[in-house]
């Protein structure tokens, strides 16, 4: 039996580990969720895949590797992602920037990737990583008849190359991949129907939240909505909410180990 106040009726499974006993579902794509899934498993939770989201090509090609040779002498160049920056070098293996380019990253992970594949070293924002973050940043403070490459997929929010453009910079936009629904089956509902509560699942984009919300069956989603949610910002956050989530935890970011952390933070109110 649940001890009173006991934020959810299941038992937590025995286990070692700080997240031993929940089921974490990952909606990274297939392929960007490798390292989340690894600290889930390392701390004792089961990772369950259940993408949200599937990375594709970028839709011209030919356009994109044009366009990331003229940003080798862009006095910025911005990657929104890891998967950003992966993307641009299958495009262009040997991709570099002149000595006196800026290269910017959205977040941590990201500049790692760069940092990685011998781009080079990017600067990031510490407070916050995301769009907001990166506009803090006194390496984007005077942009007045800057050139600005912001490498990354189309869709998603405008605030950053809106905000560039009002600060003066030439903002040339390269897509070298692109965001698409993914394909779930019956596989991924079962998978959701037998899983082991308490259920955790960890979201990082509102498309991601949209898709999943639009493909799984009611009863599905209904199962994640009983659970916890871990969010990377309070804009996701707030749709979780209107989509019926009651318990909505905002990760410090959208980086592994901070929604690790938030997991981890959520399960422990279950154990009180």
């Amino acid at each position: 039996m649940s001890r009173p106040g006991t934020r959810n009726p299941a038992r937590l499974r025995s286990g070692s580990g700080p997240l031993a006993g929940a089921t974490v579902i990952v909606t990274r794509p297939v392929g960007s969720g490798r390292a989340l899934r690894r600290r889930i498993l390392a701390a004792g939770g089961t990772a369950l895949s259940l993408p949200g989201l599937a990375v594709r090509g970028a839709v011209d090609s030919k356009a994109a590797q044009r366009a990331l040779g003229a940003a080798r002498t862009a006095d910025i160049a911005i990657f929104i992602s890891p998967v950003a920056v992966r993307s641009a070098l299958a495009l262009q293996p040997r991709l570099r920037f002149a000595r006196g380019s800026v290269l910017c990253a959205v977040g941590a992970a990201t500049a790692r990737a760069l940092a990685r594949a011998g781009v080079g070293n990017a600067v990031w924002p510490q407070a916050r990583q995301d769009s907001e973050g990166v506009l803090d940043m006194p390496e984007l403070a005077r942009l007045r008849g800057k050139r600005i490459a912001l490498i990354g997929a189309p869709g998603g929010r405008e605030l950053l190359p809106q905000a560039l453009r009002a600060r003066g910079a030439k903002i040339e936009k390269i897509d070298v991949y692109r965001r698409a629904a993914p394909r779930l089956d019956r596989r991924h509902f079962d998978a959701i129907a037998q899983a082991t509560p308490p259920l955790l699942t960890l979201v990082s984009s509102l498309q991601i939240l949209a898709n999943l919300r639009a493909l799984l069956p009611p009863a599905a989603f209904s199962r994640l909505t009983a659970g916890d949610i871990v969010v990377s910002s309070a804009r996701i956050g707030a749709l979780a909410r209107s989509m019926g989530f009651a318990r909505v935890h905002i990760a410090q970011s959208a980086e592994t180990g901070a929604l690790v952390d938030a997991a981890i933070t959520a399960l422990a109110l279950h154990r009180l």
